[in-house]
């Protein structure tokens, strides 16, 4: 009776284990293919890095002039507008500077000024050699045709032979006013000549000395306006060396502006990952700072030149010694949706985890298209020009007289 009751009891656990191995066996099977089919449709079209860093624009902020440094309007963290004033630089040089070629400016205005009028009294000059020259010429006709009168008259003693004599000597004289008059008319030619190749060609307000003189004006003007240095863009401030009292000399780095609305991300992808990158293709990205609950969008805008060894500042040498391979990474541009940026920001130099969707082969793997545009640009140095301009104008029409419209060359 005890053998019967227990067979049926060991037969019931091994057909339940069976069934748990099949069991366990399909479901192992159908993860297999699960997986087999996500790495088919997903994976296999994904390419994964977490060598990737946040990079932006890091605008060095210097000095146009030379000068002591009497204010600092902006420190590290600080955000800025643009135009908006960061250091101040001392006056006073600048100003004496501006001064004296205001001066020069004027003078020289004036000195050409009288270069030109000299030409109306070097004509009047002219005039005054050829009519003493003419004077010359009848004095002499005069005498000599006297003498011609006479000197058949002296042999019947009508006429004395002394007064002849007195004739030939008066005409020696006129011969010699003649000529006198004639290299003095020749004088005052050359003369004319002379100060017209100063004029020729030209104006009193576009002579090529108050030009000059304008451009070193212009110079002064510039130097007097670039005391006060302005963000050449707007962004957040970072690494500030410049202090009080400080002399610095033109093209110091004094801080840095770093716009935090125009990042990107370069993602450092291993050389075997590039075979399925294209310009276009769409990427996730996450940041360590927001973790993966935060989510970005980006675009491949384009993949490097070379690799980071490439251009790194000791490059290897792998023609040298022993040898062993290293798997390049070539640094691909990822461009961010300044949306998002604008609702998480990010900060250079932050680590990112990128994965590109490499579905879409239609792209290039070399950037073909031309910039039709600056990459960056600023106008908070376009107004200085114009505003030297007017003061050019002003000072030159005040000493010539009369209203003037000068222009840079060029």
């Amino acid at each position: 009776m005890t053998t019967e009751n227990t067979l049926p009891a060991t037969g019931e656990p091994e057909s339940r284990r069976k069934r748990q191995l099949v069991l366990l066996g399909i479901v192992c099977l159908l993860a297999a293919l699960a997986y087999g089919l996500y790495w088919m449709f997903v994976v296999r079209f994904k390419v994964d890095t977490d060598n990737a860093y946040v990079q932006g624009n890091v605008v060095q902020i210097t000095p146009q002039i030379g000068g002591t440094i009497v204010a600092i309007e902006a420190d590290d963290t600080d955000n800025v507008k643009l135009g908006q004033m960061l250091v101040r630089l001392d006056p006073a040089d600048a100003r004496v500077a501006l001064d004296q070629a205001e001066a020069q400016l004027a003078e020289t205005v004036r000195e050409v000024r009288v270069t030109f009028a000299n030409n109306n009294a070097l004509a009047a000059a002219i005039d005054s050699r050829q009519a003493d020259l003419t004077r010359a010429q009848a004095e002499l006709a005069r005498l000599t045709a006297d003498l011609a009168r006479r000197e058949p008259l002296v042999d019947g003693g009508a006429v004395s032979r002394e007064e002849v004599q007195h004739l030939q000597t008066a005409i020696a004289n006129a011969r010699s006013a003649q000529a006198a008059a004639t290299a003095g008319l020749a004088e005052a030619r050359e003369q004319l000549a002379k100060n017209q190749s100063l004029t020729e060609g030209t104006t009193p307000e576009t002579h090529p000395r108050v030009q000059a003189a304008a451009g070193k004006y212009r110079e002064a003007w510039l130097a007097s306006k670039r005391l006060g240095i302005a963000a050449p863009v707007a962004g957040t401030v970072a690494r500030r060396s410049a202090q009080v009292g400080q002399r610095v000399a033109s093209g110091v780095p004094l801080m840095a502006i770093v716009p935090l609305d125009q990042l990107w991300v370069d993602a450092n992808f291993k050389e075997s990952q590039l075979e399925t990158l294209r310009i276009g293709q769409p990427a996730t990205l996450t940041a360590d700072i927001y973790g993966h609950r935060t989510e970005f969008k980006g675009t491949v805008a384009g993949l490097g030149a070379g690799t980071g060894a490439a251009f790194s500042l000791l490059p290897a040498q792998n023609a040298t010694g022993n040898w062993i391979k290293v798997v390049q990474r070539v640094p691909v541009r990822i461009q961010l949706d300044p949306q998002e940026l604008a609702a998480h920001p990010l900060r250079v130099g932050l680590s990112m985890e990128v994965s590109v969707d490499v579905h879409d082969q239609s792209g290039k793997a070399v950037t073909e298209a031309t910039r039709s545009a600056p990459v960056a640009s600023t106008t908070v140095f376009d107004d200085l020009d114009k505003a030297a301009d007017a003061r050019v104008n002003a000072i030159v029409s005040a000493n010539l007289g009369h209203p003037v419209n000068l222009k840079r060359a060029g």
